[in-house]
């Protein structure tokens, strides 16, 4: 039986793999959209929960289990569970790198909510950097979802790849 190879975690560049631009699934545009969606819709939930009641302290632990069970409260929950189920799924198939920014686009539709739905005002100073960040979603959602690496080991890894490769063979 052949010992498995290491490759130290890189994967192999070959011509046609190097750089490509991964092409996105409906699903997987659904998934993202979902990152996108459920954490702003999940926050100004909560925060709309909250205003509704009175201040909570830490001190007071019961008055802030009690909060979870309010409506607005459960559903901000429900929908920041979602959002974590959504970004691990989106993070089983593509870089931190892609990801991340749809999250980041998040913030632009809490600006939206907050204003128009929680109805908080919102300074010239926070427009302009919701749509700085409008722009630098872009220029990531450019980029290829899944960037190949070389495969590079160096004859320095070869003893510690051996010495694994034999300890699994016991």
């Amino acid at each position: 039986m052949r010992p498995p190879s290491f490759s130290c975690g890189f994967r192999r560049r070959t011509r046609s793999t190097r750089m490509a631009h991964h092409h996105l699934t409906p699903r997987q545009y659904l998934i993202l959209g979902l990152v996108a969606l459920c954490a702003p819709l999940g926050d100004t939930c909560l925060s709309r929960g909250m205003t509704l009641l009175p201040s909570i302290s830490l001190a007071h632990p019961a008055t802030l289990i009690s909060a979870v069970f309010t409506p607005w409260i459960a559903i901000g929950i429900a929908l920041l569970i979602g959002f974590f189920a959504s970004y691990l799924t989106a993070l089983s198939w593509a870089d931190l790198t892609f990801v991340l920014p749809a999250t980041a686009f998040g913030n632009v539709i809490v600006a939206f909510l907050s204003r128009f739905w929680l109805h908080e005002p919102i300074s010239i100073q926070r427009w302009a950097g919701i749509a700085l960040i409008t722009v630098g979603v872009g220029f990531v959602a450019n980029g290829p979802s899944l960037t190949e690496q070389p495969a590079v080991q160096s004859r320095k890894d070869e003893p510690l790849a051996e010495a694994i490769a034999q300890e699994q063979l016991r």
